[in-house]
């Protein structure tokens, strides 16, 4: 997770007195508006969960209230905070943590638990008319959904939820995959203030190889189904001519089976598209298409007019990545992320012994870092023979009250950093476990 506070706010509590408010955003999308006396509090629950030793620093108590630079010191402290207590993963998989960003988006944006019908969508439109509290969290959220369905418990977390954006030109794009320390509810509704979204499932795995464990249950092989034509419709798979003849025979005869077997052979199937953005690579201010899928960045760069050169970017040989946000001049405000400037960065093994940094820049970003998460999660954990987490092996509370989650994966090491060359801004370097394997690569 990619967590700032780019900015604050001034508000007044119920007695009109003003306090600053700290605006923390979460993987690009502002979450919750907090003052620092909550965030103390938040620190304190922590110690008395994890002990102090497991905390970095916390900002100092000030008799007299911060203004100015002061302030931005104490906002960059905060924030260098939470990123790295996020980055534990005992820490942030526990209800403490949870909780708290919970909470906080609830009461930043007044509203209370109440009962609500949300609508959930399949990739081909399909409504399913949830009847939900407005503060489930995601899981909570997933769970009746695929009990509506009647989707089997051990398949529910083979997908997720994902916010989708409606596009001027009609066309669909994911924003981003919804976490458990959201209400979905709270969040859609936070962000159709500013434009169309929905609410859609989709399988959150990268592997095909997991297609076999949906295919023979009828429920499991239909989601699939519905996603995978969806993406073939719309062009995020490939197929030949004769490909989609043949694809359009098996739907013909209902063969859904067959045809899903047939899709994972087409180029592109199980990635995820990104819209055109820019590049550095193989030089400044090339347009790139970028796909996220089958353990890779696969980027298509128009090298001149016309012309396409297709590069592929493995994880496994990705040493480490970093997001980089530059606030613009001038005031923004906390719901408004255009104001700032997204790059992906990763330093790629080239060569042997060639280190390589690529940048692209993109309002999708996060997404990219977030994809890129993803895979490399799921590769540690098939190495480690663990498999996709279901309902019953939730965070469990121990005797002392801290959470404990066997599905975490304890190979990734993040650190924060500060990236260079910019001026505000802020940064996560994500060190890349399985970049290991590639230092032995026969095509080195």
């Amino acid at each position: 997770m990619h967590f700032s506070i780019p900015d604050t706010q001034e508000l007044k509590d119920e007695n009109s007195t003003p306090y600053t408010s700290f605006n923390i955003h979460i993987n690009g999308v502002f979450h919750c508006s907090v003052r620092y006396s909550a965030l103390y509090a938040f620190h304190e629950q922590l110690q008395k969960e994890f002990g102090s030793k497991s905390l970095p620093p916390f900002p100092p108590k000030k008799l007299l209230p911060l203004t100015g630079p002061k302030l931005d010191e104490r906002r960059l402290m905060l924030e260098k905070y939470i990123q790295i207590v996020s980055q534990e993963p005992v820490i942030a998989s526990s209800d403490a943590f949870n909780g708290f960003l919970l909470s906080a988006q609830q009461e930043t944006q007044k509203e209370q638990a109440e009962s609500v019908t949300l609508d959930v969508f399949l990739m081909n439109g399909h409504r399913i008319p949830l009847n939900i509290m407005s503060t489930d969290q995601t899981e909570e959220v997933l769970e009746t959904v695929a009990s509506q369905i009647d989707l089997p418990e051990e398949f529910v977390y083979y997908f997720g939820l994902y916010l989708v954006k409606k596009e001027d030109k009609g066309d669909n794009s994911i924003v981003r995959k919804f976490q458990d320390f959201e209400s979905p509810y709270i969040s859609l509704k936070s962000a159709n203030k500013e434009a169309t979204h929905r609410i859609v499932m989709r399988k959150s795995y990268w592997d095909p190889a997991y297609d076999d464990d949906l295919l023979e249950n009828k429920v499991a092989m239909n989601l699939l189904y519905v996603q995978v034509t969806n993406d073939i419709e719309r062009q995020w798979v490939l197929a030949t001519k004769d490909q989609l003849k043949h694809l359009s025979t098996l739907q013909e005869r209902n063969s859904k089976r067959e045809y899903l077997r047939m899709a994972r052979t087409l180029k592109y199937y199980g990635y995820i598209q990104f819209r055109s953005s820019l590049t550095d690579y193989p030089k400044s201010n090339s347009r790139v298409l970028i796909a996220a899928g089958n353990q890779e960045l696969n980027f298509r760069v128009e090298v001149s007019p016309g012309t396409i050169k297709e590069g592929v970017f493995k994880i496994t040989r990705i040493r480490c990545w970093r997001i980089t946000t530059t606030i613009n001049n001038g005031s923004g405000t906390s719901n408004n992320p255009s104001m700032s400037q997204l790059e992906l960065s990763f330093e790629y093994l080239m060569a042997k012994d060639k280190l390589q940094w690529v940048t692209v820049s993109s309002d999708q970003a996060i997404l990219m870092s977030m994809c890129l998460q993803g895979m490399v999660e799921e590769l540690i954990n098939k190495k480690q023979g663990k498999k996709i987490k279901r309902p019953q092996d939730k965070v469990k509370k121990t005797r002392k009250g801290q959470s404990r989650d066997s599905s975490i994966p304890t190979g990734i090491n993040r650190q924060v950093s500060s990236p260079e060359g910019l001026g505000t801004q802020n940064g996560d370097a994500v060190t890349n476990s399985a970049f290991d394997d590639a230092i032995g690569d026969d095509d080195l």
